[in-house]
């Protein structure tokens, strides 16, 4: 078509059209000529756009997948170019330890064959079950979509040629908010229609991985307005594993043993740091109380890695109390977001091993556990000592006194400092209307009575007075022991 509607635009443009057969034929070949330099230009620029946007997607923008399109399937998702690996990458060698001066590069290796394994009928049947039963959820939920019976025939034929499926993009985000609605052990839940979906489902290198979630704190933290947030990657397929964050949280501080046998830091997580510090991690110069450990990350073709946090991807607040100003003194202090790292988020028949998420924290899961169980930071005894109260007999409650004003002064300093936070006794009762609207969308609502009670003052609050049900409805967010054996030990690797 290209020749003839050259000549009839000459023609209309009032040319003068040679008339002799070899004068027309020169012309249309030099026309044809010309034709094919300019359609060579204009593909040359359509792959350097398709570029640029691999290379430069990593910040919270959109992912190249929309709507709902035939899945590339396991094994043939389009990946980013390939960059060589700079000598000094952040990797986890001890010839080349990260630093904490060192920043973060996000290099993306050359990957290898994947590994063969071949699902089983069983498997198969298995996945095809859930897969059926998710999506009818999702198209009674979500009428719009449309009739649902193309999209099951065309998750069957996939799962029956790959061994999975891929989720359109409406499909996951639904699927990780009624993952959170579900969830035991959640008091926030009244939120889950407000989280957002980061699909992040082409990122699989674990330089990738540890950018996008760095993003991710620099986002969910929103100046101190934080948003409930979750980054999905790449996920687990029959032919290749998925990445795995060894952290149980993107932010956890280190735990340092000292000869006196004491740690100092978060002693939860002393055997995770010195492990980190086999593995070539060098802590600061001055260790202190609150060193932020770095990011591990671990797939198939480079085990394990370590990223060092950037500055701009953690925020902090220092406590001080509203009337005790020593308190400032004991130089105090936690992190805004609370990103879990290591569980697994479950969607129909398909595993996300890699999706840290967040809301934003209750006051207790600082004041009362991190800061006041014996076994992490232990500051009661320091707090009743200087606030002198008589700790000679328990029966004084000189250890409640003191919880007490421990997370008096941790609400305190989130609030001064714009940073979200809520109290045990107003989320007991948000809980409570979050259940009520479950009850009349006929909706089962469960919770784990031991994890949905506040750590301090249980019987004070609305939820301790009430029985629940704990079964494990899906979608789900779950931990596997492996996972928590990573974040607690530092090893050994999901991929040996």
């Amino acid at each position: 078509m290209v020749l003839p509607l050259a000549v009839v635009g000459a023609v209309e443009l009032g040319w003068n059209m040679p008339t002799s057969r070899p004068a027309v034929v020169v012309l249309s070949l030099a026309i044809l000529f010309l034709t094919i330099r300019i359609c060579a230009r204009q593909l040359v620029a359509v792959h350097a756009g398709e570029q640029l946007l691999q290379i430069g997607d990593r910040p919270w923008r959109k992912i190249p997948r929309t709507g709902r399109r035939a899945s590339p399937g396991p094994g043939r998702i389009r990946a980013r170019p390939d960059h060589p690996v700079r000598p000094d990458s952040p990797v986890s060698r001890p010839d080349q330890p990260v630093r904490p001066d060192q920043p973060m590069r996000p290099d993306h290796p050359v990957s290898r064959p994947d590994p063969e394994r071949r699902p089983t009928s069983a498997d198969i049947e298995l996945v095809r079950a859930e897969a059926k039963e998710f999506l009818e959820l999702f198209h009674a939920e979500n009428p719009q979509a449309g009739w649902m019976g193309p999209r099951i025939a065309a998750v069957m034929r996939e799962i029956d040629l790959t061994g999975t499926y891929w989720h359109t993009p409406e499909e996951l985000a639904f699927g990780a908010r009624v993952a959170w609605r579900n969830n035991a052990r959640c008091i926030g839940r009244l939120y889950w229609r407000s989280l957002q979906v980061r699909d992040l489902r082409t990122v699989s290198d674990a330089g990738g991985v540890a950018g996008h979630c760095f993003d991710h704190l620099r986002v969910a933290h929103n100046g101190g307005k934080i948003r409930p947030m979750i980054s999905v990657f790449a996920p687990e397929t029959p032919t290749r594993p998925a990445p795995r964050i060894w952290n149980e949280q993107l932010i956890r501080y280190a735990g340092y043993e000292q000869p006196d046998g004491r740690v100092l830091g978060d002693p939860r997580y002393r055997t995770f740091t010195s492990g980190l510090i086999r593995r070539g991690w060098r802590p600061p110069e001055l260790p202190g109380s609150f060193d932020v450990l770095p990011l591990v990350v671990e797939t198939v073709e480079e085990g394990p890695r370590m990223f060092q946090l950037p500055g701009h991807a953690v925020h902090e607040v220092p406590l001080e109390h509203p009337e005790l100003a020593w308190f400032a003194d004991l130089g105090m202090r936690w992190h805004a977001v609370p990103v879990i790292s290591n569980n697994r988020l479950v969607i129909g028949g398909v595993s996300y091993p890699t999706a840290p998420f967040n809301g934003w924290y209750m006051g207790t899961e600082i004041g009362a556990r991190n800061l006041g169980d014996s076994d992490r930071y232990a500051l009661v005894p320091e707090v009743a000592e200087r606030m002198g109260l008589d700790t000679s007999d328990e029966a004084t409650l000189w250890r409640d006194r003191a919880l007490v004003e421990i997370n008096r002064a941790v609400l305190h300093s989130f609030h001064v400092n714009g940073v979200s936070i809520t109290d045990h006794h107003t989320e007991s009762r948000r809980f409570l209307i979050h259940l009520e609207r479950e009850e009349r969308a006929g909706r089962r609502c469960p919770a784990d009575w031991t994890w949905i009670v506040p750590p301090m003052s249980g019987s004070q609050t609305p939820v301790f007075h009430r029985y629940y049900e704990a079964e494990n409805l899906v979608p789900n967010f779950v931990a596997d022991d492996d996972a928590t054996r990573r974040a607690l030990h530092g090893g050994p690797p999901a991929f040996p």
